[in-house]
């Protein structure tokens, strides 16, 4: 391994029971870096989450397919090549209520972690 950069190969797939498929490339989960978390994502059609409140800001950039976002009383749709931040400490949900899978990509900083996205019951 090089000390000037690192490549990933082996990115933590998180474990879920939605179909959702995520893969941390680095994060708290793959490599312990508190600082940002970037992790590849496929939602299924159908899929969503609760509403949550994270203590981290999040970047999300579309890559194929589409996804919405709830927050606070607009919704807003995104699609293929589109970008958004959510600003931590926003009340957000995140979708996928369409026909097809969504692709995206993910970053969180600082790094996701479960303990500080305060997910609601649903």
């Amino acid at each position: 391994m090089s000390s000037t950069y690192h490549i990933q190969k082996k990115p933590f797939v998180v474990p879920t029971d939605d179909g959702k498929l995520i893969e941390e490339h680095f994060g708290l989960a793959s490599d312990g870096n508190q600082e940002i978390s970037i992790a590849h994502m496929v939602a299924p059609p159908g899929w969503s989450e609760p509403f949550q409140t994270p203590e981290f800001d999040e970047y999300t950039y579309i890559i194929k397919g589409k996804k919405q976002f709830k927050i606070g009383n607009e919704t807003i749709i995104l699609e293929a090549g589109q970008s958004i931040k959510v600003n931590k400490g926003v009340r957000v949900q995140y979708a996928n209520p369409f026909d097809a899978p969504c692709e995206y990509l993910a970053i969180c900083k600082p790094a996701f972690s479960i303990d500080k996205v305060n997910r609601e019951n649903q």
